[in-house]
């Protein structure tokens, strides 16, 4: 059952959890992921460009109220226009040195019970783990000027596949544990912050019609439809929440709070028609790196 979003007394804390960031620590610390699965195929087929990317989902308190920060991608890189979660492709050598210190426990990013649960999946879940989120520290200092020093790891998210990249996400969970000065780099656009209680309103959800062609074959237009989630901004602007990222924070609310996606499809509908360089933009290769 979905917490009330209005009771304060039982917004995000029934028994036995003492508070939100609890309650995501203990869930997602128990819930099984794929990491040495997806990383070990990833491995293999590295000569065909399979590519690993860790991101961040981030959560900010205000007061009593819960906010997910995603980013806008700018129009300087692929995908222009859409929200996710910042974060990107591994680097082998840096984010391997940068994982040894999260590791040993040196960096208060991860510590207590997030640290306590990731070890207890063993010492290979438990490196890759590190290794993907010292990927996405690094990503988010680079994309945003987000010390890392100023996020605590919550836990980790199973992996979500992109197959037109041939990209597997490692998505992690993190909050953000004080104020900072947003300083984008090119590819961000700005931060979106989206209130946590938006995504149990029914009316939140829509009918994302999606018109692109075809890059192969016939090059004959398709139109698609995709769920999505409609933000309005306080200036009366709206931002559409689909893909990746829409997927990874569902499966994150489904294993948090058991919420289900609404039937989107009776939600209001929205059009979009997909530039041609969508898809296009520069990828950064980077060596894999071994997860021992």
């Amino acid at each position: 059952m979905v917490p009330s979003m209005e009771t304060p007394a039982i917004r995000f804390s029934p028994h036995p959890f003492p508070d939100l960031t609890a309650r995501i620590t203990e869930t997602l610390g128990v819930t099984p992921i794929d990491y040495p699965e997806r990383y070990a195929a990833i491995r293999a087929g590295r000569k065909e460009g399979a590519q690993a990317a860790g991101v961040l989902l981030l959560i900010r308190m205000e007061g009593h109220t819960p906010f997910l920060q995603l980013i806008k991608r700018s129009a300087m890189v692929a995908q222009p226009g859409d929200l996710s979660c910042p974060g990107g492709m591994l680097h082998g050598a840096t984010d391997v040195a940068f994982r040894s210190l999260l590791c040993s426990g040196a960096m208060p990013v991860i510590q207590g019970r997030p640290r306590e649960l990731s070890r207890l999946r063993g010492p290979l879940e438990y490196r890759l783990i590190c290794l993907f989120l010292a990927n996405a520290l690094r990503e988010t200092w680079e994309e945003l000027g987000l010390n890392p020093m100023r996020i605590r790891f919550l836990g980790p998210l199973p992996t979500y596949s992109l197959i037109l990249f041939r990209r597997t996400i490692f998505p992690l969970m993190g909050m953000v544990s004080a104020p900072w000065t947003f300083r984008p780099n090119r590819e961000v656009a700005r931060v979106v912050e989206i209130p946590l209680a938006s995504f149990f309103a029914e009316e939140s959800y829509g009918r994302y019609i999606v018109t692109y062609t075809e890059v192969s074959g016939s090059k004959e237009e398709v139109c698609q439809d995709f769920p999505c989630m409609i933000h309005r901004e306080p200036d009366g602007t709206e931002e559409i929440l689909w893909g990746a990222t829409f997927y990874i924070i569902m499966r994150m609310l489904k294993i948090v709070f058991d919420f289900d996606l609404p039937d989107w499809r009776k939600g209001r509908p929205i059009e979009r028609s997909l530039r041609a360089d969508y898809l296009t933009g520069q990828r950064m290769a980077g060596r894999i790196p071994p997860a021992d």
